[in-house]
């Protein structure tokens, strides 16, 4: 074991729980277990929506994916970053007007029936598990290599870890351990760019023929069609991460963080900002990696290109300078695993336990403990999950997350928030379809039907890797066609329209609801 890589490890235990520590202090009620009670700024949140959303797949799976396949690997940065203006202009303000704590709230501000609020709690559940473990998985195979650390062992470290920050911290913890790793994320980022600029004298043509005579592609690196060689398969993939994140619960719960919409807006805003620098940097980063290593030695050690930060870090600065950019690496997947486990338990505790089971009749009290013992169980069940994938690729379960939640939960929100003839029904069609169909792409895809090496070795069924262009318009037209076919009147549509509009988009309360 690495007498500096441990160090650095220990550094950032240390300083989490420190933090963890001081926001269990001030997490004595709901509002502040699950919401921090809005107290958090817009630039607090800005950073913390970027630490929940920057995740071991941008961090290391981006560059990698540009250090091999080229411009095709940056055509996930403009994914990821263009998906902020979907939420900014369409969801982002509504969903603070109309929401409390969960997702499921905001949609039954309008429909408020159990099975809106079980079936919208479910697809938060589900989605925050595909999401989840991946990052786990990442985290074991990472303090493993590092640290020359059991895998299982590694991965029960993370997912007691991250259960710790939320059991005791709740939203107040989990915030601040995701601002802290933007921070770091992006000076340690930063500071490697300009260390890889300054071996090419600062500049970037240099690097670029570096490029072309390292990598066996040569000028087809900088060309579109080494990844995604089929224009479905990109359309797809696009439109999947352009829409998915206006439907990713733990983004999206990040908006009751705040107090009012101006907070929102600069939330948005500052998150744009440093989602956008922190993309640029991996581009410089995925170029000094194939730059600096060389294509053949970069593919020898890690065919997938996700050691390619931490490869090019050592390549740069030694030891030192590894164990700092795997530090971040750490870092940037226990925020984000925390930023889901919060997500998850809210859906558990609030939605299932205090809406449907106890039917909103449980104390205070009852709550915050049923909270806590939800993060409890879902740490445990994911940590159990991720400690038997240890053998199995699951990255891609990150682009299925991306296309459940646009499939699923960005249609049922939009339609829920700006179109009147939207119904109940509709409401819980749509999420169904979407979800169902999503999966069903999986199962019968080639991710997992593949004669080459799939889990099941037979051919596909379903030719795409990237559902999203037959998901996402199935869930649109899924839920469009349930509430027309179940449709109310006009004239009741609009009464019942009119007041949940302008509760949408002013905050205003014309009927004197709560939730």
């Amino acid at each position: 074991m690495n007498l500096t890589y441990f160090t650095f490890f220990i550094c950032i235990i240390v300083c989490t729980l420190i933090i963890t520590y001081w926001a269990a202090k001030r997490s004595k009620t709901t509002n502040r277990f699950y919401t921090a009670a809005g107290s958090l700024t817009g630039f607090q949140n800005g950073l913390a929506i970027s630490g929940d959303y920057i995740s071991a797949a941008s961090f290391l799976g981006v560059v990698g994916t540009i250090a091999i396949n080229g411009y095709d690997g940056f055509l996930y940065s403009v994914g990821f970053l263009v998906s902020y203006l979907v939420v900014m202009f369409l969801i982002a303000e509504p969903v603070h007007h109309l929401g409390k704590y969960s997702l499921a709230d905001v949609v039954c501000y309008r429909f408020n029936r159990n099975s809106i609020r079980s079936v919208m709690a479910f697809g938060t559940l589900l989605i925050s598990f595909l999401y989840m473990i991946p990052q786990l998985v990442a985290s074991g195979l990472l303090l493993r290599l590092l640290l020359n650390i059991d895998y299982s062992i590694s991965v029960v470290v993370i997912g007691g870890l991250m259960t710790i920050y939320v059991v005791f911290g709740g939203m107040i913890a989990t915030s601040w351990v995701q601002i802290v790793k933007t921070v770091v994320l992006l000076s340690g980022t930063f500071l490697l760019s300009l260390i890889v600029l300054s071996r090419f004298h600062w500049s970037p043509s240099a690097v670029m023929t570096e490029i072309i005579q390292q990598t066996p592609l040569r000028e087809q690196f900088f060309i579109p069609g080494q990844l995604l060689n089929s224009p479905v398969e990109l359309v797809s993939l696009q439109l999947a991460l352009l829409l998915g994140t206006a439907g990713l619960p733990h983004i999206l719960i990040r908006f009751f963080t705040v107090k009012n919409t101006k907070e929102v807006r600069r939330s948005l805003l500052s998150a744009t900002w440093i989602i956008g620098i922190f993309y640029l940097i991996t581009l410089v980063l995925g170029f000094g990696a194939i730059a600096l290593i060389g294509y053949q030695k970069l593919v020898a050690a890690d065919p997938t290109g996700n050691l390619a930060a931490p490869l090019m870090a050592k390549e740069l600065g030694g030891d030192f300078l590894l164990a700092f950019i795997s530090a971040i690496a750490f870092t940037t997947i226990v925020a984000v695993v925390a930023g889901l486990v919060i997500s998850a338990t809210t859906a558990f505790s609030h939605d299932i336990y205090h809406h449907i089971m106890k039917k909103g009749t449980t104390s205070e009290e009852d709550q915050l403990r049923a909270a806590r013992w939800s993060a409890l169980g879902i740490g445990l069940i994911s940590t159990i999950f991720a400690l038997r994938m240890e053998n199995m690729n699951v990255t891609f379960l990150v682009s299925l997350t991306f296309t459940v939640a646009a499939s699923s939960n960005f249609p049922v929100l939009l339609l829920t928030i700006y179109w009147k003839r939207f119904n109940q029904t509709g409401a819980i069609v749509g999420m169904v379809t979407g979800m169902i169909v999503s999966l069903a792409c999986l199962i019968l895809g080639p991710h997992i039907m593949n004669p080459n090496g799939g889990w099941i070795t037979s051919k596909p069924l379903f030719p795409l890797y990237n559902p999203g262009i037959v998901a996402i318009p199935v869930g649109f037209f899924s839920a469009i066609i349930a509430s027309l076919i179940f449709q109310k009147s006009s004239q009741s549509a609009d009464e019942e329209m009119a007041p949940f509009f302008i509760k949408a988009q002013t905050g205003i309360d014309m009927r004197g609801k709560s939730m």
